[in-house]
């Protein structure tokens, strides 16, 4: 292998996606870390620095993904974080990470929502980790 491997974060409180997701991940030669609950990403970020973080919205606090991702930027600054939920779908709130001014907030270097696809998931992932590394 050219290059190292990557380590990407999953986080989310709906295990069959969580699984789904990781289980597309890891032939692409991911190294795949997953956690349920905010609790318990914070407790892996003490002793991992993925380069790339998945984190659900809404989990065992409804801000609980907002406060991961601040949670992460503040730890890794440079790590990309890709929101992805059913907010919308779930509260009918409708927000984004489109603007340089929802990122400061947010703290999300995109936000898809869910069911996303995993083409369009994959395609995101490449690219942060492809705009990180160089």
């Amino acid at each position: 292998m050219t290059q190292q491997q990557k380590t990407i974060l999953i986080v989310d409180d709906d295990i069959d996606l969580l699984e789904q997701i990781k289980l597309q991940l890891l032939p692409l030669g991911y190294n795949v870390l997953t956690a349920e609950s905010q609790a318990q990403a914070e407790q892996l970020l003490d002793n991992h620095h993925p380069d790339l973080a998945l984190v659900d919205l809404m989990m065992e606090h409804t801000d609980g993904g907002f406060a991961l991702c601040h949670h992460i930027k503040k730890k890794f600054p440079n790590t990309p974080v890709i929101i992805v939920t059913a907010v919308a779908s779930e509260t009918g709130l409708d927000f984004d990470a489109a603007t340089d001014e929802e990122r400061s907030w947010v703290k999300a270097d995109a936000l898809l929502a869910k069911p996303v696809r995993f083409e369009q998931l994959k395609k995101h992932v490449e690219q942060f980790l492809a705009e990180n590394h160089a």
